[in-house]
């Protein structure tokens, strides 16, 4: 059972790290049009950083579940 928390914590904490790197990308690719432009309500560039952002919550959210479940039964 710990090997099994341990590969889903290096794949959760991959998931994240390519989530931030994601995010990252498209936050760089945003030109001043998507900044100055009049329309009400968040740019698509605003709503994809948004969603890697919360991609990048969930994956470390379950990496720590897991990190915290392995010292559970570590303590047994």
């Amino acid at each position: 059972m710990t090997v099994f928390l341990w590969i889903l914590i290096i794949v959760f904490a991959i998931g994240a790290a390519v989530m931030l790197i994601r995010g990252i990308v498209t936050f760089l690719q945003t030109t001043e049009a998507d900044l100055k432009s009049g329309n009400t309500g968040p740019s698509a560039s605003g709503l994809k950083q948004n969603r890697m952002m919360m991609g990048r919550i969930l994956f470390q959210a379950l990496a720590v579940i897991c990190a915290v479940l392995l010292m559970l039964l570590a303590k047994r």
